[in-house]
Formats: C-alpha cells, structure tokens, sequence
C-alpha cells in the first residue's frame, strides 16, 4: 500500500482542509496515511495515524525546534509522498527531495501578501518578510514535484514562477454542511460569523454593526489575543453571544439557526483575491451571505443571488443588509436556496476531490 505522510505544525491536528477533506479522501481512496501534527498522543483516527507533535512555547520555536522535529518523524516514518502544508516547512520539503522524495506542498494562503498585513510583525520588518517568503517559494516550489493551491489566483502566481501548481478549492463537504429543512418561520433573528475573530476581518465592524439592528450576533471562533477585551466596551456587544471555537457539529448548529453569515473582511491584498470557506459553509447550509464587495465575491454573491456585499468597513450599510434580510424572510429563503444550489452543482469538496486524487495518482504513477 502507499504510504502518504502529511505535515503540519501550525494547523491543528482535526483542521478541515487537512484532516476531514484532504485525509479522509486519500484514506477513502486506499492509501495509507499519516498525519504529523501538533497532538498528545500517537493513535489511529478514522483511518488516519496520527504523530504528535509538542506544542511549541511561542512563534520561534514553532519555526525551528518544531521544524526540526517535524522532518526527524518524516523521515522515520519514510512515506511514498509528503504532502507539507505550511510555509515554515519548505525546508522540510526541499530536505526531502534530497532523499529522492515525492513532495507536494500546500498553499492556503498568499503568504507573502499575507505577511504585509500580520499585525504580530512589525510594520518596519513587513516587507521585507514577504520578499524574503516570496524568493523561497519561488526557489522552492520548482523543485517540488507539486503545489496545491486553495485558490485560483494562488495556482496562476505558482504557475508564474514555473510549479507544477494545480487548484484545489477548499469548498465545504456538501453532504456534511445540509440543512434538510430551513424553517424560516422558525428562525430567530440571528446572524453569525464563523471562524477567527481578528481585527483585519471585521471584528469592530461585526460589533458596532449590531448595535444599529434588530438581532443578535453569534460569534463561533477564537480571538485574537487581546481582542476580546476590546470588542466588550463596545455598545454593540449586549447584542453578541460569544461561543468560543467549536467543532464541526457545532458550526452546523450555529450556521443552522442563523438567518444569515457574515463574511466582511477587510479589503487588504491579501483577502481581496481569497475565496474564504465560510462563504461557501454559509451557501451550503442555505442561508444568505452578507460579504465583503469584492470584485471575485461580488461575482459570486451577485451573479447567483445568494445574498448582498456590503462594504465591509461601512457598519451602516452591512446593518441595512442585516435588517432586509430579517425584514424579508422570503427573499432571504430564496437567497439560501439559489446558494445551496451552487453548492450542490458546483462549489464543493467532493468536485475538488477528484482533482486531489488526480495529483496523487500522476504522482505514484510516474515513480513506478
């Protein structure tokens, strides 16, 4: 059987592209797979083996102790292919290939651009840690046998720089995120944002939008550090129930009793070209999407009329959203249809799939 070793030490272990897409379809499709992660224990999980990696103290051990200890259990567990899935790990990766191993690295982000808005970093030092992430990639991704992106305007960079890059959407499990039956008349006047809470993705906005509506705000994620402290002075916060990270099932149930998701992330470089997955979670569940205007969403949003893009740094307008959506049940119903719909026919996993295992197969065939 093929071995396949998948690396990670910044996600967590259960992390959805990583563990519940990619993994399981690998698992499903036959192969023997492993997962390095950041885990307490060494244990089989629906298939999958997990390695355990210690949680590093701060960012720079992550980066070097952590790393390092990443490519020592890569090496013991000596995998057909690895498949490596952040940008710290590219040293790992070209490591690697110097044992005349396949390696395929995963892009989530545009990290370079990425880097030029990462509040933790310095404003002095930015730039220069993009320039600096952009020249290894650009060395290191010739030299990997692939690069699998999240979105399209990552593939078409990759490709510039002469990778064997493909596109693999990181759209949500259509069979997973279902609402059987959206009773409207049943719902309460909820809206919800699932996924990091940070500055750069609307926190404030989110907050001070809710305070000019006639609903509640159910925030399922993690704060960033300090964050939380700040949100709760403000007036709109009476109106937000705060639920902490939750699991799968709990993303579900927050999606399922909203009325609409809000995805208004800030128009920096290195969202404006993303394709966010909560979007499509809030589209394959079916309800309505009040997004960001960006041209790529506005396309979307607009040209199936699943919902309404608002500018996201205008709480005024992302609360006139707000309330047409409550104020017109039947529109919005419609809207959730006409984005599950899409979902259905053609923003989902089990399309991207295909593409993963496309990449695998050409690989494992043209070593044998």
């Amino acid at each position: 059987m093929i071995k396949i070793c998948i690396l990670t030490c910044a996600h967590p272990p259960f992390d959805t592209r990583i563990f519940h897409k990619e993994a399981k379809s690998l698992v499903k499709a036959g192969y023997d797979v492993t997962l390095i992660a950041r885990y307490d224990k060494d244990e089989i999980v629906e298939g999958i083996r997990l390695v355990p990696l210690s949680k590093p103290k701060n960012r720079l051990e992550r980066m070097t102790k952590t790393v390092w200890a990443v490519y020592r259990k890569a090496l013991e567990i000596d995998a057909d292919v690895y498949h490596f899935h952040d940008p710290e790990l590219m040293p790992v990766g070209l490591l690697l290939k110097r044992h005349r191993k396949r390696v395929i690295y995963d892009v989530h982000e545009d990290v370079p651009r990425q880097n030029l808005s990462k509040p933790y970093i310095p404003a002095l030092f930015r730039k220069p840690i993009s320039l600096m992430i952009g020249a290894l990639e650009a060395f290191s991704a010739r030299h990997f046998d692939s690069v699998v992106t999240a979105t399209s305007f990552i593939n078409k960079r990759f490709l510039r720089l002469g990778a064997n890059a493909t596109c693999v959407n990181n759209f949500p499990i259509a069979s997973e995120l279902y609402a059987v039956e959206n009773q409207w008349e049943k719902k309460e006047k909820v809206v919800c944002y699932v996924g990091g809470i940070a500055r750069i993705r609307g926190a404030f906005e989110m907050v001070e939008t809710i305070r000019m509506t006639q609903c509640k705000l159910m925030l399922a994620g993690d704060f960033e550090p300090g964050l939380e402290g700040q949100l709760k002075r403000l007036p709109g916060w009476r109106n937000v129930d705060a639920l902490g990270f939750v699991d799968r099932e709990g993303v579900r149930a927050v999606i399922s009793h909203s009325m609409a998701g809000l995805v208004v992330l800030h128009p920096t470089s290195n969202y404006i070209d993303a394709m966010p997955v909560k979007m499509f979670e809030y589209m394959s569940m079916g309800i309505p999407v009040i997004a960001s205007n960006f041209p790529i969403w506005r396309e979307i949003v607009e040209g199936i009329s699943c919902g309404i893009c608002v500018d996201p740094l205008n709480p005024e307008e992302i609360a006139e959203a707000i309330q047409f959506i409550i104020e017109h049940p039947a529109e919005a119903e419609q809207m959730g249809k006409n984005g599950r719909r899409a979902v259905e026919k053609r923003y989902n996993w089990e399309r991207e799939e295909k593409k993963l295992l496309s990449i695998y197969h050409n690989l494992i065939c043209g070593k044998s």
